[in-house]
């Protein structure tokens, strides 16, 4: 079984930010594969189901993006038979609506990662990263937490669903057939 983690933060207010992409690619996920977000725990919002015939639990944390880790340990030791982790997360060093996948790696700098490679002890774990710019006039940490504008928000809103398909592509054809697929775009 697949454990997808959409990274982002809990809240209304944070709903439409650019940190909250993997949020926005789990919800469409879930509602592309009719798979249902009811499940819930202390630290997890989650719904198991199929992609496209592949067993998948798709899983949203409540600690907010800097805790994540603490989350995706929980999911990973309370469901058993996961054999792969795929991280959909927010990047500021691509683009906006840009996305690229990754076998594993390090964090990038990007925060909810580390907390990911901190709790589970390893790199080993596969990312798809979606591109929302960076700003020159403001830091990272108020940029992230931002709304997109009109123009970004119709970038995005192509790039999660790309990036639904680019799922379901990782999960049946592997990851080197996805970044063949998707890096092209």
């Amino acid at each position: 079984m697949w454990l997808v983690v959409g990274l982002g933060n809990p809240g209304e207010a944070y709903a439409d930010t650019r940190h909250n992409v993997g949020f926005m690619v789990i919800d469409a996920l879930s509602a592309r594969s009719s798979i249902s977000l009811k499940g819930r725990t202390g630290n997890l919002i989650y719904g198991r189901g199929f992609i496209e015939g592949q067993n998948a639990l798709l899983i949203k944390p409540l600690t907010f993006m800097n805790r994540s880790g603490i989350a995706v340990r929980e999911a990973v030791k309370k469901h058993e038979g996961i054999n792969g982790i795929l991280v959909v997360h927010d990047d500021i060093d691509l683009d906006t609506g840009v996305i690229r996948i990754r076998k594993a790696g390090s964090s990038g700098g990007h925060k909810g990662v580390e907390s990911i490679i901190e709790a589970l002890g390893t790199r080993d774990f596969a990312r798809l990263k979606i591109g929302v710019g960076r700003s020159d006039r403001l830091p990272v940490e108020e940029y992230v937490l931002r709304n997109f504008t009109r123009h970004e928000k119709l970038l995005i809103n192509e790039a999660v669903e790309k990036a639904v398909d680019a799922v379901a592509a990782i999960l049946n054809k592997g990851i080197t057939h996805a970044q063949n697929v998707f890096h092209k775009q």
